[in-house]
């Protein structure tokens, strides 16, 4: 397989449909092992349109480039409640992908 699942998680601000179900956020993302492209995404915000969204604006960022441009991009286009809670698991998400070690080339 030549991607990697990763999950970062963050807690939901209070009042949020989502919250009915869990009161934590998940994100997950399927990164490509080489390059660090995130191929995928997906997140337990409570409407499809929302993890549709997410999905779109996260697409085709690489994390081996870190995340300064796909949080600038969560920030200036994501302005649900959730954006907050989104950002934080982006960044925990980053934080497992960097603690994977580099694929070995065979």
């Amino acid at each position: 397989m030549n991607t990697l699942f990763v999950a970062g998680h963050s807690k939901l601000p209070t009042g949020m449909a989502a919250n009915n179900i869990s009161d934590t956020l998940t994100l997950t993302l399927e990164v490509d092992k080489k390059y660090g492209v995130i191929v995928d995404a997906s997140c337990t915000l409570a409407t499809e349109h929302s993890k549709q969204f997410v999905k779109q604006l996260l697409k085709g960022f690489s994390l081996k480039d870190g995340i300064s441009e796909p949080l600038h991009q969560l920030k200036e286009g994501y302005l649900g409640k959730a954006g907050n809670a989104l950002a934080a698991a982006l960044k925990d998400a980053h934080k497992q992908y960097e603690m994977h070690p580099e694929p070995i080339n065979t």
